[in-house]
């Protein structure tokens, strides 16, 4: 199947999904299925291949593309709203951009010293749902607390996303809607340092795979 879905609108495409979904389990065939939609290959797949130029990436089960990705790539590809990426400089056990310094647990920063990363730039990858103003959270990781500005504010009902920035580097933020949030309004937010990936800027690998 090449881009079956991609003429429908987004409530038949939504429908169409579980039909094709349905009817690959009753069938028990394999299926090759060629998509730029994220979203269909997350809902759809046992496995996804994703490709650049022709050239396979990563193989995998949407977790674990979704999870574990082998590069900025895979990682910038998969996931709505898209993963965020910081560049920045790890000092001692510190991720740090001009303004900001996050403590990195230590799982992550023992692999920075065993891969000779200590003092030098990296690319933080961290997913916007891994970033809230949770209170709980705000006191779990409170050196990972960042004090910013929503510059827009995109109410989806159950939730927003919040765009903002580090040092002019874009962020987004997925929180949930029960507060009020505006425009303009001034915001503390908090990374979830158990859930961010490292990507070594020079190849785009993943420090899990180098």
């Amino acid at each position: 199947m090449d881009e079956p879905l991609s003429n429908l609108d987004a409530k038949l495409r939504g429908n169409m999904r579980a039909e094709i979904i349905r009817i690959h389990k009753k069938l028990n065939a394999t299926t090759i299925y060629v998509t730029h939609d994220q979203t269909e290959a997350m809902t759809m797949a046992d496995r996804i291949v994703v490709m650049k130029n022709g050239v396979v990436q990563q193989i995998g089960s949407p977790k674990e593309i979704y999870n574990h990705p082998n590069n900025l790539f895979v990682a910038g590809f998969i996931g709505a709203p898209t993963m965020n990426f910081v560049s920045g400089i790890i000092r001692e056990q510190y991720f740090c951009t001009e303004n900001l310094s996050l403590l990195i647990p230590d799982k992550w920063y023992a692999l920075i010293k065993e891969k000779g990363f200590e003092g030098k730039e990296m690319i933080l990858g961290i997913r916007p749902e891994n970033i809230s103003n949770d209170p709980r959270m705000l006191e779990i990781y409170k050196e990972a607390v960042i004090f910013t500005q929503v510059n827009v504010a995109e109410l989806l009902g159950a939730e927003y996303i919040l765009h903002t920035d580090i040092d002019g580097q874009p962020i987004k933020a997925v929180v949930h809607s029960h507060q009020d949030i505006v425009m303009g309004q001034s915001i503390q937010l908090v990374f979830d340092m158990q859930h961010i990936h490292l990507f070594d800027p020079q190849t785009e690998i993943s420090l899990l795979q180098l």
